[in-house]
């Protein structure tokens, strides 16, 4: 019951809907690709899922013919009452919630109840896809797994380890609060209109505790010193964050290598780093603390360095 190539077509012309690049609309006409998406989300009767950026419903109708219960979010009213439409026509008895409005704006608390196992499956438009994972790991908790299909060198970035030329300040994020796979390409052939870049599939689970515990370090102090790292990927960290004005013995006391780059730190390797920070400068009495407020927006605008690279802002 999901759209085809040509059913989408007839229904982006009989409405005079043009896809907006702006909004990263690619309508994905493939029925073998959305149930594939599906199958390998692992939803079922009984689940919750949340879709970001349901277009025209193809990926909707898939996730409605698993039995799941499928809360369709569009920002794009004109795509909305297609939407309605299609779902009206091919899912009469579906369990589908369909919500207008814009992702990034969304009160989550207040749109995924109850408040326990939801599930994230989404062809995410490019221009949103890592502020938005970003923004889920930090703040909704109640996303439990996602599977999300997005430009392709945005899924390496989520699921790369360290090492690894794709991997950075998102990388130790995604890392921090869940586990992530990359499941394989996604062609360009499927997608209306059909997009310059390549797609792929990820899939992230939450972890039960993030990968660093709070009373090590808290979320944000690690965050801060990740960005201020690859802000300045190519240097070695003791450059890289010689601006930070960190006490000497912070090396020694996290067991860290100053020669090496951030992208070769570990999530763990970062947790002790900014762990034996943290309690350089409670030892010191709060005095580095105090003087390092001056400092910040130095790093802070460094960050725009890692946004170049598609990271995006963490």
């Amino acid at each position: 019951m999901t759209l085809s190539g040509p059913e989408v077509a007839r229904l982006l012309r009989e409405h005079h809907i043009t896809p907006r690049r702006a909004l990263g609309q690619n309508f994905v006409t493939d029925p073998n690709t959305v149930r594939r998406v599906a199958r390998l989300a692992g939803v079922g009767p009984g689940d919750r899922v949340v879709e970001v950026g349901a277009g025209l419903g193809s990926l909707t109708l898939a996730l409605a013919e698993t039995g799941a219960a499928v809360t369709a979010v569009e920002r794009d009213r004109a795509i909305v009452a297609v939407l309605w439409e299609v779902l009206a026509e091919k899912a009469p008895g579906a369990a589908v919630r369909v919500v207008e409005a814009d992702a990034m704006g969304l009160d989550w608390n207040a749109l995924l109840q109850p408040p326990t196992g939801w599930v994230l499956v989404a062809n995410l438009p490019y221009n949103i896809a890592t502020p938005l994972v970003a923004t889920l790991l930090d703040n909704v908790p109640q996303v439990e797994r996602m599977l999300v299909m997005v430009q392709r060198e945005v899924a390496e970035r989520l699921a790369a380890g360290p090492g690894s030329p794709a991997y950075g300040a998102v990388s130790v994020k995604v890392a921090y609060w869940a586990e992530a796979e990359l499941l394989g390409p996604v062609p360009a052939s499927v997608f209306v209109p059909r997009p310059r870049v390549a797609s792929a599939l990820v899939r992230l689970k939450r972890r039960p505790a993030p990968a660093v515990a709070p009373e090590v370090v808290p979320a944000e102090q690690l965050f801060s010193l990740v960005r201020a790292g690859f802000a300045q990927r190519r240097k070695m960290l003791r450059r890289a964050l010689a601006g930070l004005g960190l006490p000497e013995d912070v090396w020694s006391a996290a067991g860290i290598d100053g020669e090496l780059r951030a992208e070769q730190l570990s999530v763990s390797d970062w947790g002790r780093f900014a762990g034996a920070l943290a309690g350089a400068l409670a030892g010191a009495g709060g005095r580095a603390g105090r003087a390092r407020p001056s400092r910040r927006p130095g790093p802070a605008r460094r960050t725009g360095a890692s946004t170049r690279e598609g990271v995006g802002p963490l």
